[in-house]
């Protein structure tokens, strides 16, 4: 490449959604990435984008509505771009709710939703009809909302990257050097660095695993129960996670993944005979707020922060780069108070 205009190191959703956002903005962009393309958590199995409950607003949940708004088109762009599967598919989610205290309160947030989502997604209660793929409700009654969409982590990232490419910017594995502006989007290892270098605490490290089952149903919503995803996706799988484990031993999968798929059968008991194809850990950058981390890196001039995305790294993804290329090559900085580095 003749000229760079922009680095990026670290190949997650997060270094990927900049790169690209700067890419189809005109920029020649160039990713570097130590050890392979999603190796941190983007390369998990879950790709649940769906929203926070819509109540007590803030700006952390104004940005991921944006975000989450933004992202079948923005991954329709990737997948023109780049001619292959994101997996992204905007189809919903349904929530068993426990109890008459339960449904009251979901009826209070659906009154909610009909403000605070500007009218563009709906957050309603249904009766449950009972059928193969429905949430036990011990109530009869569940939370069905049209704004939660699913993709396939591994596929989006394999996109991205094709997208990249294919309009001339380069993604390079293993040692390369810096050109331009530098983005640093390097996952639970970068947040604990970056840490390190300012002086305080930044956050660190969270594992979470996850299971993958065989059982197609691509054109179905996702479902929450108990804190537990269960997220169809297109290749005929079915992911179940994840686990949060902030004090843990060793970095593989253990009896929790298990549990995971005994949880998912009690919610769901058409997935019982489901064969587990995969079981998955990582770990994934939890920052201090639990919001992403964005912005200039102090005292290194010309180098910038993309990090933290945590669990919801690929909903807040589109508009994390909208904001990151705004500022990196703009100069405009419309980065969120409480997102700040």
């Amino acid at each position: 490449m003749a000229r760079v205009d922009l680095t990026v190191r670290g190949a997650g959703i997060f270094g990927l959604s900049v790169a690209w956002e700067a890419t189809r903005r005109g920029a020649r962009v160039r990713v570097i990435e130590a050890v392979g393309v999603g190796a941190g958590s983007s390369g998990g199995v879950v790709g649940a984008l769906s929203p926070h409950v819509p109540e007590n607003w803030n700006e952390k949940k104004a940005f991921q509505l944006d975000s989450l708004l933004m992202a079948e088109g923005w991954w329709r762009e990737v997948e023109a771009a780049s001619g292959l599967r994101s997996g992204y598919a905007r189809l919903g989610r349904l929530q068993p709710l426990a109890d008459e205290a339960a449904v009251a309160l979901a009826l209070a947030r659906g009154a909610e939703a009909a403000e605070l989502w500007r009218g563009q997604a709906a957050w309603r209660v249904v009766a449950a009809t009972g059928a193969a793929w429905e949430p036990v409700s011990p109530s009869g009654w569940l939370v069905a909302d049209d704004l939660s969409a699913r993709l396939h982590p591994r596929l989006a990232c394999a996109a991205l990257v094709g997208a990249i490419r294919a309009e001339g910017g380069e993604v390079i594995m293993g040692a390369a050097e810096d050109a331009g502006p530098v983005v640093w989007a390097t996952g639970a290892s970068g947040l604990a660095e970056l840490g390190a270098d300012l002086g305080r605490d930044m956050g660190g490290a969270e594992k979470g695993q996850a299971i993958l089952l065989r059982h197609a149903a691509p054109e179905l919503p996702q479902l929450l129960v108990a804190g537990l995803h269960v997220v169809p996706h297109v290749d005929g799988t079915v992911a179940v996670g994840s686990t949060s484990e902030r004090d843990y031993q060793d970095l593989g999968v253990d009896h929790r993944a298990d549990d995971l798929h005994a949880r998912a059968v009690a919610a769901l008991p058409v997935l019982a005979g489901a064969e587990v194809v995969e079981r998955w850990a990582g770990l994934r950058p939890r920052s201090k707020s639990r919001a992403p981390v964005l912005g200039a890196w102090a005292g290194r001039a010309g180098h910038f922060i993309a990090n933290g995305g945590f669990k919801i790294g690929f909903g807040m993804a589109p508009k994390v780069a909208e904001v990151m290329v705004d500022l990196v090559l703009e100069g405009r900085d419309a980065v969120p108070e409480g997102f700040r580095v």
